[in-house]
């Protein structure tokens, strides 16, 4: 098993690559990793429930219309305080994917994005039938670093 953030071989490379296309790389991620939620307060709010997901999942878009209708989060009420939500709205919006184009209808789902899919097809059964994973949006199931944004394979 790898160490989490450890640099692998290809890293340096696709770095170079990303830098190219302009999709560089924040400094001091490896391959497989997101930058972790920082906030406290989001990460406090979002974990109550779920992961505190990571921004840089989801473009801006995505993120304000999330953030559009808390009363309804996925059939649940996440409604905050209007300056609780206010901070980690602006958190979750200043650390958004950069996307060059952004899919309509604005995608809402990490768990429907086609990179997704693509890494988690041969899973999504049996996540629905274990109980102790239950879904493809519980990261920490399979991923016991997702919360620190370290998603490559344990």
């Amino acid at each position: 098993m790898k160490e989490p953030f450890a640099m692998t071989s290809k890293a340096p490379f696709v770095a170079a690559l990303a830098l190219l296309a302009g999709l560089a790389p924040r400094p001091g991620l490896a391959e497989g990793s997101v930058r972790q939620v920082t906030d406290p307060v989001a990460k406090e709010e979002c974990s109550a429930c779920h992961m505190a997901y990571q921004p840089a999942f989801l473009p801006a878009e995505s993120w304000k219309k999330i953030f559009a209708d808390l009363s309804n989060h996925f059939g649940e009420d996440a409604s905050l305080d209007p300056k609780t939500e206010a901070r980690i709205r602006n958190y979750y919006l200043r650390h958004a994917a950069r996307w060059r184009s952004i899919p309509k209808p604005v995608p809402i789902r990490i768990t429907e994005l086609p990179w997704f899919t693509r890494e988690h097809t041969r899973f999504a059964a049996r996540a629905k039938q274990d109980p102790k994973i239950g879904s493809l949006s519980n990261c920490t199931a399979c991923h016991r670093y997702a919360e620190r944004g370290w998603f490559e394979n344990d």
